[in-house]
């Protein structure tokens, strides 16, 4: 049997970096992992970021300046720190004030994948990650449905989750110091990637890959420190936690697709559960 050795990680420090794509008054730099595609953009007030007909739901994050997102009939004012996701079809976001959007597509978005600057990454097709499979669509039907995360702060985690059909996202709480080194929480995704976006502040990434029959295959531990707006793309099976290193306000966000069935199974703590039901066998026995 052939020993595959997990894929190397992704690290794009969008600071260092030229945008993929170049608009009137957006500058766009664009992510992927084998199902997600994360696309950060620096806006200028009146650019429009369009989509003609994307295949499925995407998310929204406006982290500073402000949006107006559009849908079909549907019209949504988005202020900063507020996350919207948007219906399959034709929409656009247009910035009302200059400041940073970020969309989080699947890799039904083939044109962005496509042109993701890590993109040579995925060409055999991440066989080791499950594929995208859709869950149920929304009972009420497909449309804009806009999120304040102040309003999802809870006292007993530091998390706030939000699914679509196709993604999760996790808006993890600021840290204003440095992460205690003796508290971190190191873990593994055995068939998914995790998407890193740290929005604000410096962060050091540890992962460690798995041992495999073969010496020649071992990889040495990663300890990379990114500040911000950047991307990691963490891959199944390895060991990996994080911190932040800086001081101030420091933001990571989590993305996964499709969404994760253990959060999902908690009670309460995906924020928009009671609007994205689970698949069916697992919601008879949660």
């Amino acid at each position: 049997m052939t020993v595959q050795q997990p894929r190397s990680a992704t690290y794009a420090a969008h600071y260092d970096t030229a945008p993929q794509q170049q608009d009137a008054g957006a500058r766009t730099w664009l992510t992927r992992g084998a199902n997600f595609v994360v696309a950060v953009s620096q806006v200028e007030a009146g650019a429009v970021l369009a989509r003609d007909a994307n295949p499925d739901e995407y998310f929204v994050f406006v982290h500073s300046g402000g949006a107006r997102i559009q849908a079909g009939a549907d019209l949504i004012d988005a202020a900063p720190e507020t996350v919207t996701i948007v219906p399959p079809g034709a929409s656009r976001v247009e910035a009302t004030a200059a400041g940073t959007i970020v969309r989080v597509f699947s890799n039904r978005a083939a044109d962005l994948a496509a042109a993701s600057a890590n993109q040579a990454v995925y060409a055999d097709g991440a066989p080791e990650v499950a594929p995208l499979v859709p869950w149920p669509d929304p009972p009420a039907g497909f449309k804009l449905r806009h999120y304040v995360l102040a309003d999802h702060v809870r006292p007993d985690s530091n998390m706030r989750i939000f699914r679509s059909t196709n993604l999760m996202v996790n808006f993890l709480a600021k840290r204003l110091v440095p992460r205690d080194v003796h508290k971190l929480s190191p873990h593994t995704h055995a068939d998914f990637e995790q998407g890193s976006l740290a929005i604000q502040g410096t962060y050091a990434h540890h992962l460690r890959w798995p041992w495999t029959p073969d010496m020649d295959m071992w990889k040495e531990d990663e300890h990379v420190e990114i500040g911000s707006p950047s991307v990691t793309v963490i891959p199944a099976k390895v060991l990996h936690t994080s911190r932040n290193v800086s001081q101030g306000d420091c933001w990571l966000i989590d993305i996964f697709g499709p969404p994760r069935m253990d959060f999902s199974s908690k009670p309460g703590l995906v924020c928009n559960a009671d609007e994205y039901p689970m698949p069916a066998p697992a919601a008879a026995a949660a």
